[in-house]
């Protein structure tokens, strides 16, 4: 029996009840139909192998035409699933199998780079060849990059003939801007290496590349991608050093590229040392020290003086840091050389050595708007026997930079003529003693 509360919300009750929907039932392990469009398409090559060789064929050892056909080409064919397929097939005729040999059961050509003339101006034409190809599709290019980077492993697979062109090709295209010099680091297999590879295929590859370019270019392009210090990788640990280098590369006509290296290592050693350096100094370590690790170091670097004094400024005015008033900025400076008087003192013994360190002061003072200080520094390390007089006078005379030229000159006129009158004097004193 419904009580009085039931039966007065009786018919809201029935009405919620016929107002829910019964819910649908569901399948579980369902399977849907996908498109034919959505299925991936199986990678199989052998028909666009054949395409590509039968128009290799036709259009035989006219680069140019070939160059028409793979252009018409790409819009028929699918260059961008068989990118590698179509630069193996340019440049070995076919598909090439893990370690450089040519697939076996694959269509070959014979008119590819590898059978063609061993020339720079026939490789230069390949060089054109490909050049037309990436431009027309860009898409290309990275897989381009990639044929290279694998070829370059595959070297020992390829006969002296192949590796020769392939050299002369690589360093046409990177002359031409066509591949980043990233492709180098392929040459540091260190099978490559031992057995000598990397090292003759460089030389023909830089051969090519300096032909295209100048030296400075070169060095451009490697620092870009920080190849510039890793050049001596393409020998065995051994053999690694900027004299082996050196007399290698020179003995095969590139001596610029040995000059490089070698000037590579030095900026190289002297940053390391540098760094080392501001390390000692900000350690506070005793300036004798610092003095016996320096000479060894230099010796061990083979630097003259006149480099060594430049790093010495460089790393005494790096481990301070400095107040940004510039009034207050020359006390401080005067304050912090005089710690280091001894240390630069030890690398001036010579005449050079003198005005390479007064050149690095003026130059040091006009970049670091350290203006007002010229004057006192100069005078400062006199006193202190580290600079003499007739290195401040060459230097005011005629050895001065031109940065801040009038202003430092000008402070310095009043010293110098106090320099000139003390010297006329021990003059005159000399020659009333004779």
């Amino acid at each position: 029996m419904l009580s009085f509360i039931d039966r007065d919300l009786f018919p809201f009750k029935v009405s919620f009840m016929n107002n829910q929907k019964p819910q649908k039932p569901t399948l579980t392990g369902q399977r849907f139909k996908t498109r034919k469009r959505d299925e991936k398409e199986r990678f199989d090559p052998t028909q666009f192998q054949e395409s590509i060789v039968q128009g290799l064929n036709q259009t035989g050892t006219d680069l140019e035409a070939v160059a028409k056909f793979l252009d018409t080409s790409g819009g028929k064919l699918d260059y961008r699933r068989y990118a590698e397929t179509l630069f193996d097939i340019l440049v070995a005729g076919g598909m090439l199998a893990p370690g450089g040999n040519l697939s076996d059961d694959m269509t070959r050509t014979e008119f590819c780079l590898f059978t063609a003339q061993e020339d720079l101006e026939t490789m230069q034409a390949y060089a054109q060849v490909f050049n037309k190809l990436i431009r027309r599709y860009k898409y290309l290019e990275k897989g381009f990059e990639d044929e290279i980077k694998k070829l370059l492993l595959f070297l020992k697979g390829f006969n002296e003939s192949e590796r020769n062109k392939l050299a002369m090709l690589t360093g046409i295209l990177l002359a031409n801007g066509n591949i980043s010099a990233s492709i180098l680091n392929s040459l540091f297999n260190e099978n490559l290496v031992k057995e000598g590879v990397s090292a003759a295929f460089a030389v023909k590859l830089f051969k090519s590349w300096i032909n295209e370019k100048d030296i400075n270019s070169v060095a451009a392009s490697l620092r870009k991608v920080g190849m510039d210090n890793r050049l001596m990788e393409l020998f065995p640990a051994n053999k690694r050093s900027s004299e082996h280098f050196s007399k290698y590369f020179t003995e095969a006509g590139l001596k610029e590229l040995g000059d490089f290296v070698r000037n590579q290592q030095s900026i190289s050693a002297r940053k390391k040392l540098q760094k080392e350096l501001q390390e000692q100094m900000s350690s506070g370590d005793p300036q004798k020290e610092i003095i016996a690790f320096t000479k060894e170091e230099m010796k061990k670097a083979n630097l003259s003086e006149q480099a060594m004094i430049g790093i010495i400024w460089t790393s005494v005015m790096s481990c301070v840091e400095w107040n940004k008033k510039e009034e207050v900025v020359t006390e401080q400076a005067i304050k912090h050389l005089k710690q280091y008087s001894l240390l630069l003192k030890a690398f001036t013994s010579q005449g050079l050595s003198e005005l390479s360190l007064l050149l690095k002061i003026q130059e040091y003072c006009y970049d670091n708007h350290f203006m007002k200080a010229f004057q006192k520094i100069v005078v400062l390390l006199y006193k202190a026997d580290v600079l003499s007089e007739e290195a401040i006078l060459k230097w005011y005379s005629d050895a001065h930079l031109s940065k801040g030229r009038s202003v430092f000159l000008e402070q310095m006129k009043k010293f110098v003529e106090w320099l000139k009158s003390a010297e006329e004097e021990s003059e005159s004193d000399d020659e009333e003693t004779d």
